[in-house]
């Protein structure tokens, strides 16, 4: 579950519930609260979608003033340029190539964008480590949260996940090739497809939740939350890639005090 809060300028973000320590803060952005006209309205943070870009520098700023709001202290918000790969970029990260942020260090401020594809926010139990990670189905596919889990020193089994907003297991359509991708790799991942209605029984949907829920398990970390969204139905709070096409995106943030 998650927890929604108001923060600066009427600025809207979920919270997600989970067991971290006070030190780790995280939260994933809603579409309310910007200056971004439609249909990127309101709160775009992405500069590469097609929005006034004047419009996205002040929509950063007013996200980087709710950061501040709780942690006066942290150094500005690392971005990346994301490519449905496997990559995990380091702390201090300007504009990176990768899908995936990880750091150790206090005041380190990580942000991935997503308009349905699944942030996935990892944390030590002790506070010493955290990530975000982007994870579409390519993504998990190829081992995105593999690679993001490996770059923690603390075990597996200490380590905390929590699934943000992504699009929901009614609403994510696909067809065979998808499912036989992920069948390829773990009959397991059976479960995570049922068959459309009213179709030829070769489209399915596709539940990220499972799928993501499914690997990390098998990454060794059994404490995971969240995955209770639903950005293509829940078009007041969220942006949609598959429902609008030309949209913004929400950011998710983490980062240590």
């Amino acid at each position: 579950m998650e927890r929604l809060l108001i923060v600066g300028q009427a600025l809207s973000v979920i919270e997600p519930s989970w067991a971290a320590p006070p030190c780790v803060h995280a939260f994933t952005t809603q579409r309310t609260g910007g200056v971004s006209q439609a249909p990127y309205d309101s709160l775009n943070l992405g500069t590469h979608v097609g929005d006034d870009s004047a419009a996205v520098l002040q929509n950063r700023s007013r996200l980087w003033t709710a950061v501040q709001l709780r942690s006066p202290s942290v150094a500005d918000i690392s971005w990346l340029n994301q490519v449905h790969g496997t990559c995990v970029a380091g702390p201090g990260t300007t504009v990176a190539e990768a899908d995936a942020l990880f750091t150790s260090s206090k005041g380190r401020v990580l942000a991935v964008m997503t308009a349905d594809c699944l942030p996935v926010f990892i944390a030590a139990a002790d506070g010493s480590e955290v990530a975000v990670a982007h994870a579409g189905w390519r993504g998990l596919a190829e081992g995105v949260l593999q690679s993001t889990v490996e770059r923690f020193s603390s075990k597996p089994s200490s380590l905390l996940a929590h699934l943000g907003p992504a699009i929901g297991p009614g609403a994510f359509e696909v067809g065979e090739d998808v499912r036989s991708v992920f069948l390829a790799r773990a009959q397991t991942h059976e479960v995570a497809f049922q068959p459309a209605r009213d179709r030829d029984g070769r489209r399915y949907w596709c539940d990220i939740y499972t799928l993501a829920r499914q690997i990390l398990m098998e990454y060794g970390i059994s404490a995971i939350s969240g995955g209770s969204e639903c950005t293509f139905t829940q078009s007041e709070r969220y942006f949609s890639y598959r429902r609008d096409g030309r949209t913004g995106r929400m950011a998710s943030i983490i980062w240590l005090d």
